[in-house]
């Protein structure tokens, strides 16, 4: 597929995913009502669609590497697509919960594969600026998302939601499967056991940090399946994740980056919602006025951090972002004025963008072509497990009465030491070398003429 083509799919993909899950945010309330569910219930609608998601990213992502990122895409996308067009006819909670696991499913073919392909599609030195454009769309998305989810709710109801990404969905990922993938010499064989114990590893993970009933039960079967996971792969003879792709310390440190990044940004947003209701007297229409800061830097970041990659390197810029993300959680907590609070928002957002866009883009180019999708699945893991530990965080502080001022410290706190991660990204000499020097450029694909 063009390279164009490749990046429009990818961008596509991406805002589709970050649109169902904003908007759905929104439509709540409103199906709650319409369908006489419980709060548990629909919790469940958005808890079932993270464990499903979260739990097989890594072994989707392997698919990918074996039988095409383009396959897995438009599967992927189809699925996601037939999914929400049955959640918009659903007759019961129950469907509805059902088929946002179905939602999950298909989300975890393509998310991965959406950064597979602009691995695939672009040499290293040109993927700044692809995973910028990335970015910046699913920070539209996420200012748009609550909007358009408001306006679609109030007028033609919550169904008319679920109905925004089929044609799109059926559209690229029908696109998609036209594209003959190359094939591979020698495709290593699936880790299966690897696979189920990971799943469930990462499942049991993301329940225990909601805190549903039973949580002590499954953190303590996270711990036992991930012990189990890492004495498998260090025996199986093809493992899950290859040692190219988890070998590498500049990949370690960019994924842990993004869940610190990500668990701060969540955290801050959950507990400053009570904040500024709560504590500063915002009715939710301001508050989400003075938020807006926060979306318009993400998408501002993005390309200026694909300048700032290429002339001093990402270990000085995502040490540099995650200062501005926990000095604006800082400011968040200290201030009730309205030009202080959106100075606080702007701060927050151009630190998590750009972390996002050069973090991310540190894991796909470190990792070979044919782990793309492995290292595509590692960063969707860690932007999906990461929202899931801030509120965690941020929940079991704001129970302890002190107010959200607590939370906020703790989680500026923890942007900090995410920052001392970044030690171990490439500097601006190493990027180069990296891009250009014969035992670093592992791509095989020619430069986009």
């Amino acid at each position: 597929m063009n390279p164009r083509i490749t990046l429009a799919s990818s961008v596509v993909g991406a805002v589709i995913v970050a649109l169902d899950g904003t908007v759905l945010t929104v439509a709540q309330p409103s199906l709650q009502r319409d369908l006489d569910a419980s709060f548990a219930q629909v919790q469940w609608t958005s808890t079932g669609y993270l464990i499903a998601v979260a739990s097989l990213l890594v072994f989707a992502g392997r698919l990918g590497d074996r039988h095409g990122h383009h396959r897995l895409f438009g599967i992927g996308m189809l699925g996601f697509g037939a999914a929400s067009a049955g959640i918009a006819l659903a007759p019961g909670v129950g469907w509805v919960i059902g088929l946002r696991v179905v939602q999950g499913v298909f989300g975890a073919l393509l998310q991965p594969a959406t950064l597979g392909m602009l691995r695939a599609a672009f040499p290293p030195d040109r993927l700044r600026t692809p995973i910028a454009v990335r970015t910046a769309a699913i920070g539209v998305s996420a200012a748009v998302g609550p909007l358009l989810g408001g306006a679609l709710v109030a007028g033609p109801g919550w169904r008319v939601v679920f109905l925004l990404n089929v044609v799109p969905a059926l559209v690229l990922g029908t696109l998609a499967l036209t594209v003959r993938p190359p094939r591979t010499a020698s495709p290593a064989p699936l880790d299966v056991p690897g696979a189920l114990l990971l799943a469930l590893t990462l499942a049991c993970l993301v329940h225990a940090l909601v805190a549903m009933p039973g949580w002590v039960w499954t953190a303590a079967t996270a711990a036992v399946t991930g012990v189990a996971f890492v004495r498998h792969e260090r025996r199986t003879a093809s493992p899950l994740l290859p040692p190219s792709v988890i070998g590498s310390t500049a990949v370690g440190s960019a994924l842990g980056m993004l869940v610190t990044a990500s668990a701060a940004l969540s955290g801050a947003l959950f507990a400053g919602t009570f904040l500024l209701q709560d504590t500063f007297g915002l009715d939710p229409f301001r508050s989400a006025l003075v938020s807006l800061p926060l979306a318009a830097l993400m998408v501002a970041a993005a390309p200026t951090c694909a300048v700032l990659l290429r002339r001093v390197g990402a270990r000085r810029t995502t040490a540099a972002a995650m200062a501005l993300l926990a000095l604006g959680i800082l400011v968040l907590s200290r201030t009730p004025a309205n030009p202080l609070l959106c100075t606080a928002f702007a701060l927050v957002g151009a630190g998590f963008g750009t972390v996002m866009v050069a973090a991310t883009h540190v894991v796909v180019r470190e990792a070979p072509v044919e782990s793309a999708g492995v290292a595509g699945g590692l960063q969707q893991t860690a932007m999906n497990v990461g929202p899931v530990l801030g509120v965690a965080v941020a929940t079991a502080l704001l129970g302890t009465g002190d107010g959200p001022g607590l939370p906020l410290g703790v989680l500026a706190a923890l942007a900090l030491a995410g920052a001392a991660l970044g030690r171990a990204l490439p500097g601006r000499r190493e990027a180069a070398m990296n891009d250009h020097g014969d035992s670093k450029d592992r791509t095989r694909v020619p430069a986009q003429r």
